[in-house]
C-alpha cells in the first residue's frame, strides 16, 4: 500500500503540483509598489527620500570638510591619506583664530549690526503690510508696483546716491545707515518681508476686526490688540531671515558703517573674515613666542567656522518655530 501511494504522488500531474504552489497576485505587488487610494506605495517615498538625501549632501558636504578639516594639523593637511578624521584634533586652531578676529568684541558688535535693523524691519513692515491688507484706498496698486519695482531694482544702482545722501546727513561711520532705511521700510530685502505680512494679514479674520470696532476699538487697537498676538509665525519669519542677511551683509557694511572713506569702530565676524589674513599674520608675530602656527587652510576654516557658529546655534535652537511659521505665512506661494 504504501508503495502504491508512493507511485500515486510521483504520477502526480504537473498541472495540480502547479495549483498548489503559491502564486504571486500581480495586484497586491502593484498596490504595494506605486500604492492605492488608501495607502501610500513604495517607490514613491524611495524617491522622495533619495532626493533628500542627494540635496542634503550637497549642502553638508561642504560645511563637513569644513568643521573636519579646522581641526586638522599641518602634518594632516600634508598627508593625503587624511581625508575626513584627524590623526589629532587640533583645538588651538580655534583659540588662534578666535584670538586674532578678536571673536568677543567682533561677536557683541555683529549682534548689534544684525539684531537693531531686524527689529526695525519687524515693525515697520508690519505695519505697512497689515494697512496693505485691511484698508483700501486709491494706488494701492501702484503701491505694490512700486514695493515690488525696490525688490527688483539692483542695489548696486542706488549705492552712490544712496551713499552721497548718508555723507550730507554726516551719519557714515556709524549704526544709522543700518537704522534709517529699515525704519521707513525699506531694510534689505524688505520689500519680502512687507509681502509676508500682507499675506498673514489676509488670513486673519475680517470679522474679528469688525467686531473689535463695533465695541468701540479704533484702528491702532484692533492692530496691537488683535492682529499682532496672533502675527507670531510672521514675525519669527521676518525676524530669522532678516538677522541671517544683516548678519552676511559686508559690502554695505564696509560702505556705510565700518568706516571704507571714515574711521569707525563698528566691526563684525563676517568683516573681520574678509581681513582675516591680515589679522592672523599680526597675530602671530606680536604672538611668535606663544607659539602660533602660520597661517594655513586649517586655521581659515576655523575662522570661518567661527564665523557661521552663532547662525548655526541660532537655527538649530528656532529650527520648529521657523519651520511652522514657514508654513503658517505661506510663504512658499500655497
Amino acid at each position: 500500500m504504501q508503495r502504491n501511494k508512493k507511485e500515486q504522488k510521483q504520477n502526480k500531474p504537473a498541472k495540480a503540483i502547479a495549483a498548489t504552489t503559491p502564486r504571486i497576485n500581480k495586484d497586491k505587488v502593484r498596490k504595494f509598489l506605486l500604492g492605492s487610494k488608501e495607502k501610500q506605495g513604495l517607490i514613491k517615498p524611495l524617491c522622495i527620500y533619495a532626493l533628500l538625501i542627494c540635496i542634503g549632501f550637497i549642502y553638508l558636504n561642504p560645511i563637513l570638510h569644513m568643521i573636519s578639516t579646522s581641526f586638522m594639523g599641518l602634518d594632516d593637511l600634508l598627508d593625503s591619506s587624511i581625508n575626513w578624521i584627524p590623526s589629532k584634533f587640533q583645538l588651538a586652531n580655534y583659540t588662534q583664530a578666535a584670538a586674532s578676529m578678536d571673536f568677543w568684541a567682533s561677536f557683541g558688535k555683529s549682534i548689534i549690526l544684525a539684531g537693531v535693523p531686524t527689529i526695525c524691519n519687524m515693525i515697520s513692515c508690519s505695519i505697512i503690510g497689515y494697512g496693505l491688507a485691511r484698508f483700501e484706498f486709491p494706488g494701492k496698486k501702484l503701491v505694490f508696483g512700486i514695493i515690488i519695482l525696490t525688490f527688483i531694482l539692483p542695489s548696486q544702482v542706488t549705492m552712490i546716491p544712496t551713499y552721497v545722501m548718508y555723507s550730507n546727513m554726516g551719519i557714515l561711520g556709524t549704526l544709522l545707515p543700518f537704522v534709517f532705511p529699515p525704519l521707513l521700510g525699506m531694510g534689505i530685502n524688505a520689500p519680502i518681508f512687507i509681502l509676508i505680512f500682507w499675506q498673514f494679514f489676509r488670513q486673519v479674520p475680517k470679522a474679528l476686526i469688525e467686531a473689535a470696532q463695533i465695541d468701540g476699538a479704533g484702528y491702532f487697537k484692533s492692530f496691537f490688540r488683535i492682529s499682532l498676538p496672533s502675527a507670531a509665525p510672521a514675525f519669527i519669519t521676518v525676524g530669522l531671515f532678516s538677522f541671517v542677511w544683516y548678519w552676511n551683509e559686508s559690502y554695505l557694511t564696509k560702505m556705510y558703517v565700518s568706516g571704507v572713506m571714515t574711521e569707525s569702530g563698528w566691526t563684525s565676524l563676517v568683516i573681520q573674515l574678509s581681513k582675516f589674513a591680515d589679522n592672523y599674520n599680526a597675530y602671530a608675530t606680536s604672538s611668535a613666542s606663544s607659539g602660533a602656527a602660520s597661517l594655513n587652510e586649517a586655521i581659515n576654516m576655523s575662522g570661518t567656522m567661527l564665523s557661521i557658529l552663532p547662525l548655526l546655534l541660532m537655527y538649530f535652537v528656532l529650527q520648529r518655530y521657523f519651520v511652522e511659521s514657514i508654513d503658517r505665512t505661506g510663504i512658499t506661494g500655497e
